[in-house]
């Protein structure tokens, strides 16, 4: 089905010497979406929640439905992790006191009765969903795939069918945004992002440390998780730059 372009006219392009189909999967910022769009690529983003900046370059929907639909790259900005990383494992074996906000509300609601045996079969049920998501994105016949993911732990590792671990982990500030926020990146098919504008990291007990660690210092609340999960723009823009540049010339020496 045909869609339109609804982005920004004043929105800088750059045309790609070889535009491709992108999906930008899991963001609803649209940051990386436009860096890529803004380089005269023709990319889409896709999530369970509408865009923020609402834009019909923007499908909601379950990012598996679409994987098939003749992607040229496939980046996941921000999957469901939290199940994965190391931070969560010791869940698995002793179930939080409040329930997981990826529960279903039968669950969170019969959550103070539950015994431990089943929350813990929640807890494990919740690593399999997640492991499933990360595996179908990482698994998708497309060429070249980026996934944004922290380190896993061996339980989530060991249920994803050809894991590898992440190729790097880049920090905003190598791209000249005044940000902590470590991201690694699992690849396939793309090559390592190179620091654009490295910035010294002020040292820690400083105002500019605290402020530079904005991400990690977020009180909770119902928007805390849009602030961790936002790609800082100097760091899409690389993204944009290198990988829709590598992935251009590539096409284009196979089509020459």
């Amino acid at each position: 089905m045909a869609r339109t372009d609804s982005t920004s006219a004043t929105t800088a392009v750059i045309e790609a010497d070889h535009p491709m189909r992108i999906l930008i999967g899991c963001e609803t910022s649209g940051v990386v979406r436009r860096a890529f769009a803004a380089r005269g690529h023709d990319v889409w983003s896709c999530d369970l929640l509408p865009a923020e900046d609402g834009s019909n370059r923007h499908i909601v929907c379950d990012i598996r439905d679409i994987l098939d639909d003749g992607w040229d790259l496939l980046a996941v900005m921000h999957p469901p992790c939290t199940r994965l990383c190391n931070s969560g494992v010791r869940w698995l074996s002793g179930p939080p006191t409040n329930p997981p906000n990826e529960a279903t509300a039968e669950e969170r609601q019969a959550w103070p009765v539950l015994s431990t045996e089943e929350r813990r079969a929640i807890m494990w049920r919740l690593l399999d969903e997640g492991a499933d998501l990360f595996a179908a994105c990482w698994n998708a016949r497309i060429e070249r795939v980026a996934v944004e993911n922290p380190v896993m732990h061996r339980h989530a590792k060991a249920r994803i069918a050809g894991y590898a671990p992440p190729a790097q982990t880049v920090q905003p500030w190598w791209f000249g945004d005044r940000a902590f926020k470590a991201t690694s990146l699992y690849l396939r098919g793309l090559p390592k992002l190179m620091p654009t504008n490295r910035l010294t990291p002020p040292k820690p007990g400083t105002d500019d440390h605290r402020r530079w660690s904005i991400v990690h210092r977020a009180p909770p609340g119902t928007n805390r998780w849009r602030l961790r999960s936002r790609t800082y723009p100097g760091l899409a823009d690389a993204m944009a730059e290198q990988w829709g540049g590598h992935a251009g010339k590539a096409m284009q020496e196979v089509s020459a």
